[in-house]
């Protein structure tokens, strides 16, 4: 490993040589810095004066100014990375770039129809599958080339499903590189187990640390099974009743895989809850990681990842919470209809009713981290500002010190000047005190030639 790069980094470099290599993994793995490093900047000037177009997709054109175009310029400069134009069109190593959103078809609409050479896709796993469709039919030149990355998603994901799991079947050119946040040995080891245990026993630990693609599907009952004493308030409910309490609990998971539309919510809720974690653990990991390691890190980007930090908590409102129960509820009375399942007697009822109530109340504490974290951040925000008041007094300290060096060199070459000159007057004056004391003799003479005799000629 060199000092840039991991093993599993130079790995891919090795290997990358496939129309599409995609590298799917962990958080802070470092795939997109790889990308930003060198995948990008080697495939445009690789294609440089080929036909067809250059393309970053995102999920939107803010999600790639703040994952692929703020990275690029903190390692190449300004003048190699410009910004997002208003035909979205940004200037990358000399070379014009469409930067469009994937979420939604109509958002790539000016390249549909092209010829693309390169392409490049930041957070794949969230594109509208059409848009991933629509980008392989425009692939169409030999040397044309697509370099994705993502973070893994539910089994059932299109992306894995139509398309990762037939490169086999149908003899796709595909590379694929799997990581692990053990995969970045540039992290360090107390924010790694502190991430391990934040994420332990949940579906995130499989998907956010080990790069997997994982259901979510009964993650609120498997806890349960694991852990039943924590969701009993009754300390009288005998291990009959908790294992008749556990094999209901088994069947309601059942009945929420047969039930397509709870389904569906359950997978939206997750998908709140992963925002939110993944929000969060990019401002801790901006903090305690980025912060300390790189000091290049600007300002900008750490500010950007903070306002869309608390835009992310803007929208968890209670309404998801209450929604969330309406599905409870509402499994409940599926399970009471269903007598050809399971009877349900009042009793099993009362207990599903404590397990509600006991997970509102860990909603209830969210919300209080949510306010606490809303702290955090504004710390985060005066402490930046602080910094930058900091940066600025030392930049004028330091503008004063130059300014004093240049007085100082100037006030010496004067003084050599003066003693130069001094030089030169202290000769002219000696000289001018020989030349009174020529004057004073001459004059002498002068009077002494007037009182001399007038010579006698004789003829």
């Amino acid at each position: 490993m060199n000092k840039l790069t991991s093993p599993k980094q130079d790995e891919f470099i090795r290997n990358a040589t496939h129309r599409y290599n995609i590298k799917v993994g962990a958080r802070r793995c470092g795939k997109t810095y790889l990308d930003n490093l060198w995948t990008i900047p080697t495939r445009i000037l690789e294609r440089s004066g080929k036909d067809g177009l250059y393309v970053i997709l995102g999920v939107s054109k803010g999600t790639i100014e703040r994952n692929v175009l703020q990275p690029l310029r903190q390692i190449y400069g300004k003048n190699m990375v410009g910004t997002i134009n208003s035909n979205n069109i940004a200037k990358l190593f000399g070379e014009e770039v469409y930067c469009l959103g994937a979420e939604k078809v109509n958002q790539v609409s000016k390249i549909q129809g092209t010829s693309i050479k390169y392409c490049y896709g930041d957070e794949v796993a969230k594109w509208n599958q059409e848009v991933f469709i629509m980008l392989q039919g425009s692939l169409d030149k030999p040397y044309s080339m697509f370099d994705g990355a993502l973070n893994p998603e539910n089994q059932n994901h299109w992306l894995k499903k139509d398309f990762l799991d037939k490169i086999e079947e149908k003899g796709l050119d595909v590379y694929v590189q799997h990581y692990t946040i053990f995969d970045n040995p540039f992290l360090s080891k107390e924010f790694v187990d502190n991430l391990c245990k934040e994420y332990e026993g949940t579906v995130y630990y499989d998907r956010l640390i080990l790069g997997l693609w994982k259901n979510a599907e009964g993650i609120i009952y498997k806890q349960f099974a694991d852990n039943p004493s924590q969701f009993i308030k009754d300390k009288a409910v005998d291990e009959n009743k908790i294992d008749d309490l556990i094999s209901k609990c088994q069947i309601e998971e059942q009945l929420i895989k047969e039930k397509e539309v709870l389904e569906l919510s359950k997978i939206e809720v997750e998908k709140e809850k992963e925002r939110y974690i993944s929000n969060l653990n990019e401002i801790k990991a901006i903090v305690e990681i980025d912060i300390e390691i790189n000091e290049n890190n600007d300002l900008d980007v750490v500010n950007s990842l903070i306002n869309r930090f608390e835009e992310e908590l803007k929208s968890l409102t209670n309404s998801e919470y209450e929604i969330t129960k309406e599905k409870l509820n509402k499994l409940q009375n599926d399970i009471i209809s269903n007598n050809s399942i399971i009877q349900i007697n009042n009793n099993s009822i009362n207990e599903l009713n404590k397990i509600i109530d006991n997970l509102l109340i860990k909603i209830e504490k969210n919300e209080n981290l949510i306010k606490e974290n809303n702290v955090k951040v504004t710390n985060i925000q005066n402490s930046l500002t602080d910094l930058e008041k900091n940066k600025l007094l030392y930049s004028e300290s330091k503008q004063t010190l130059e300014n004093n060096k240049k007085i100082k060199k100037k006030f010496e070459q004067n003084y050599e000047i003066y003693m130069s000159n001094k030089k030169e007057a202290d000769l002219l004056l000696q000289l001018k005190e020989k030349l009174d004391i020529y004057e004073l003799q001459i004059k002498q003479l002068n009077n002494d030639l007037k009182i001399l005799p007038t010579p006698i000629v004789v003829l």
